[in-house]
């Protein structure tokens, strides 16, 4: 709730302690959050039938808070659950026949099977990991949030994540598997056959457990490293990253067939508008989706003649169907009126950025609009502005939580946004992105500009 002076009073919020960013919200062990309890849930293969994904969004209504979100490894969360609706949801989840693998999520090439431009499997790769090293994987001694991704490349890849272990199909046959980082800056370990990749992951998973559940791929010690693999520094052959593209939009695949990438508005979308189009789209001959990486998923089995009229019906359930949106820049959270611990509303001052500053979005830069400095939505970004007691927090190129370069009482958010948009305007040079320029300038520029009379 904000006073008559715009700034909001933290006596209602509920203390933070507990709810910090780093745990992993399983169905089976649930995190509490501002607004209740939260599931993250990993389909296998991240694939789900339309009419699983329907079942899952009416489940998320009957049992949460109806907001149903994809996030930015495209893995899917439920949330406003109560501890006694949790297991309804786990029961409805399982009578729809969906899949949730135990252990750690593993996250594979959305288009596995289906691109003919793929090098290898990725579900292949999993299915082996799985099967030869299922208890490891299990391991209660492993990080919460320890990432594993397999990417079997093709014309959506998993370059720009980054995992703890990467294992990536090689356009000569072989896996190579690295460490603590995306493609281009990850640690090579091992590059060689399938069996392996999957020996190496096994040598990994094993020093992690060793270590304990604080322990990440990146804090494994050098030493220990270079004596199980003593390819590491030699390895030299890791293909380029290929160039970014956004998946929204209709992709047609080399085998003819035409599929249609969307994106949830900010990641999120209510179950009503889900289930709404998600009907839309299985009448139109939609028999499967695939999770996507950046908030979003794919439709297979479309009709081509099917699709403009879909993409229009789009727009109206807050689903984006056009590539590289500005909105598709900012990382939002549920924001005060669906997360008790949020100070303000984080689609409302979206939406007023969008308008009043749309040089900002020039598709350089991420902005991370975080209710609370808990920063639930996005790690790190060019911009975050973040709520807090006292108003809002502008970080520069960093974390929620971090120290902020400004804050600008509840109040004067009105003034902040218009100096920013002055900031962008008169400091960006010929040629400069708004992420340089803020870059540029750093926190003392950013400070100096919002704080001006």
């Amino acid at each position: 709730m904000r006073s008559t002076a715009g700034n909001i009073l933290k006596a209602e919020r509920p203390d933070i302690v507990g709810m910090q960013r780093g745990a992993c919200p399983a169905l089976a062990a649930p995190m509490q959050t501002g607004d209740g309890l939260l599931v993250r849930l990993r389909p296998a293969g991240g694939t789900l039938s339309t009419s699983q994904f329907r079942h899952l969004a009416s489940a998320a209504a009957r049992h949460g808070n109806g907001v149903v979100e994809i996030t930015a490894r495209g893995n899917l969360q439920i949330r406003g659950l109560q501890t006694e609706s949790v297991s309804p949801l786990a029961a409805e989840i399982d009578a729809a026949g969906i899949i949730i693998s135990d252990g750690v999520a593993i996250e594979i090439s959305p288009l596995h099977g289906i691109d003919a431009d793929e090098i290898a499997d990725a579900a292949d790769m999993e299915v082996m990991l799985r099967i030869k090293l299922g208890d490891l994987l299990s391991s209660p001694h492993l990080a919460p949030k320890l990432s594993i991704l397999i990417d079997g490349g093709g014309r959506f890849s998993l370059s720009a994540l980054i995992a703890d272990i990467r294992v990536v199909a090689q356009p000569t046959g072989q896996w190579l598997v690295s460490i603590a980082g995306d493609e281009e800056g990850a640690t090579p370990l091992v590059l060689g056959s399938a069996d392996a990749a999957v020996n190496a992951v096994g040598d990994l998973l094993q020093m992690l457990i060793v270590n304990g559940r604080r322990t990440r791929a990146r804090d494994i010690d050098k030493a220990m490293l270079r004596a199980h693999f003593p390819e590491l520094d030699s390895i030299r052959s890791i293909r380029p990253a290929p160039t970014k593209s956004s998946f929204v939009g209709v992709t047609e695949l080399r085998n003819g067939s035409t599929i249609l990438g969307v994106r949830l508005k900010f990641g999120q979308a209510m179950a009503a508008d889900l289930i709404s189009f998600l009907t839309s789209a299985e009448s139109a001959g939609a028999r499967e989706i695939r999770l996507a990486p950046d908030r979003g998923f794919f439709l297979i089995g479309l009709a081509e003649t099917a699709m403009p009229a879909l993409q229009e019906a789009a727009i109206g359930y807050g689903v984006s169907v056009t590539a590289n949106e500005p909105t598709e820049q900012i990382a939002a959270c549920s924001g005060e009126g669906a997360c008790a611990l949020a100070f303000y509303d984080t689609k409302a001052l979206a939406s007023q950025l969008l308008d009043q500053i749309p040089a900002l979005f020039d598709g350089s830069l991420k902005l991370h609009l975080s209710g609370c400095a808990k920063g639930c939505a996005h790690r790190r970004a060019d911009l975050a502005i973040v709520g807090s007691g006292d108003g809002y927090d502008f970080v520069v190129d960093g974390l929620a939580a971090d120290r902020p370069a400004a804050r600008i009482a509840g109040g004067g958010i009105n003034f902040a946004i218009e100096r920013l948009a002055r900031l962008i305007k008169d400091k960006r040079g010929a040629g400069e992105s708004s992420a340089d320029c803020l870059k540029r300038l750093g926190p003392t520029g950013l400070a100096d500009a919002l704080q001006q009379e």
